[in-house]
């Protein structure tokens, strides 16, 4: 029982990621979401990799992107959260 107990008091004390703060209607580049070699240090949101991601989002199994400018491609963060609770049920 003690040891769940400290589990769970782990947990609450984490300090909550930058994704975690942003609005549902805010966006997140690709380096935000999975592991860059290139950002070795950046935390990340998905759990595979930057050519993975590409793959669901060409088959329709991930939410596809949003172009803001000629050069900038981001995923709305309402899109990924949903996306993340429907693989977590």
């Amino acid at each position: 029982m003690q040891k769940n107990k400290n589990a769970i008091q782990a947990v609450a004390s984490t300090p909550k990621s930058a994704f975690d703060l942003l609005p549902d209607d805010g966006y997140v580049r690709e380096r935000q979401l999975v592991a860059s070699a290139k950002y070795p240090g950046e935390p990340f949101v998905l759990p595979f990799s930057s050519a993975t991601l590409w793959r669901k989002v060409k088959e329709g199994s991930f939410p596809g992107p949003r172009k803001l400018s000629a050069r900038i491609t981001c995923w709305r963060v309402g899109d990924i959260r949903a996306w993340l609770s429907l693989k977590a049920a």
